[in-house]
């Protein structure tokens, strides 16, 4: 029975390690990037069809609705310290992706309220604000 968990776990690892394909010059490339260390941001889906890798998005030129999945810590309330675990799904719609461009997607939770920015390549703001959110808990 060991044996089977530990080859499921190494394959696990092992896709985790996977270089990242190369950039198509016919496609936009999206880099995901938390600004706080230990918080995850990861690409769940694009045009309501679920992704099998969530370290980027690669999408044609054109309009596109892009979800990801935000983990962070948020702090209970008055009478705990400890800190819970967030997820939330925030969606963002942008209608000029651009073939060949560079965007990054960068995910915070300043006021323990998740936002959402769009960049282009010359770091101007192009969406500022996530479309949805949803979160649990």
């Amino acid at each position: 029975m060991r044996q089977p968990m530990m080859l499921f776990a190494l394959s696990a690892l092992g896709a985790c390690a996977s270089p990242l394909p190369p950039k198509d010059p016919a496609q936009a490339w999206i880099d995901l990037y938390t600004v706080t260390p230990g918080r995850v941001i990861m690409a769940d889906k694009l045009d309501g069809k679920r992704l099998d890798d969530g370290r980027y998005f690669q999408v044609a030129p054109g309009r596109h609705e892009l979800v990801v999945r935000f983990d962070y810590e948020l702090t209970a309330g008055l009478f705990t310290t400890s800190p819970t675990e967030r997820t939330c799904y925030l969606t963002v719609r942008f209608d000029d992706f651009k073939a060949g461009e560079h965007y990054r997607l960068e995910a915070r939770a300043p006021a323990m309220q998740p936002q959402l920015y769009l960049y282009d390549a010359d770091r101007q703001v192009l969406v500022d604000e996530p479309a949805e959110v949803f979160c649990i808990p």
